[in-house]
């Protein structure tokens, strides 16, 4: 695994560095540490990171910034910051997790193992932020953009990016993959086939074709295809609901 720290404070950084070293031991390939927001934007352009530990507040300068620009990578990101109060914020924003200063080893491993793992439990106080983004940001030629999750109709795989098809039309390039970001939307967002993950709450209707094959229609009359292993539970609940 491939590393980035972003921490200004030099005491934590240091213990950054050396726990993260020890959690990891064989597995890291590569850390790098910077303390300034000219060196962390600088970073985020470089296409090797894996995993990306922010915090949010760089010399008294507001991190959420840079924090919607390390969101719309390819790589996870976890926060590590003793603003308590920011935790759901950053949560919406689409972090994996929120590890708060002063922190031991053993929770800045479960950080690491819940990305190793991809999809790990989280701590008892932080499950009602788990999978809550309300916001996706997206790269569009220099800046960054936040899409509103409840613009988000479904998501389509494209290879390592995924699709954001909006309810207004709109399609947006992520460059996380489909499965990452299945990780961090919230409980209505299913991956109903390999290439789809659909709003539940938006889909109006169930259609089978000859050589099973099934369709959901979403509204605005969008269709998506199901996967066979999705679609008996799926139809099953629409009726029950219907």
């Amino acid at each position: 695994m491939r590393v980035a720290i972003v921490e200004d404070e030099a005491i934590v950084a240091r213990r950054l560095v050396r726990l993260v070293s020890r959690i990891l031991g064989e597995r890291l390939e590569r850390l790098v540490h910077v303390s300034s927001l000219a060196e962390a934007e600088a970073l985020l352009g470089r296409s090797w990171i894996d995993l990306l530990f922010l915090d949010l507040n760089l010399r008294g300068r507001d991190g959420f910034r840079l924090l919607a620009d390390a969101v719309s990578r390819p790589f996870d990101t976890v926060v590590v910051s003793a603003h308590h109060d920011q935790a759901l914020r950053a949560f919406e924003y689409g972090v994996v997790d929120f590890v708060p200063k002063p922190f031991d080893e053993a929770r800045l491993a479960q950080a690491i193992h819940r990305v190793l793992d991809r999809g790990g439990p989280r701590l008892e106080g932080e499950r009602a932020a788990a999978g809550r983004a309300r916001y996706l940001a997206v790269r569009k030629a220099r800046e960054v953009i936040p899409i509103a999750v409840a613009e988000v109709l479904f998501v389509r795989g494209a290879g390592d990016f995924a699709e954001l098809h909006c309810r207004d039309g709109g399609v947006h390039l992520h460059q996380k993959t489909l499965q990452r970001l299945g990780e961090i939307l919230p409980p209505a967002f299913e991956r109903i086939h390999r290439s789809y993950i659909v709003d539940t709450e938006a889909i109006r209707a169930f259609r089978a074709e000859e050589g099973s094959r099934y369709f959901v229609r979403l509204e605005g009359g969008e269709e998506v295809p199901v996967s066979r292993a999705k679609a008996r539970a799926l139809r099953e609940r629409l009726a029950g609901t219907g």
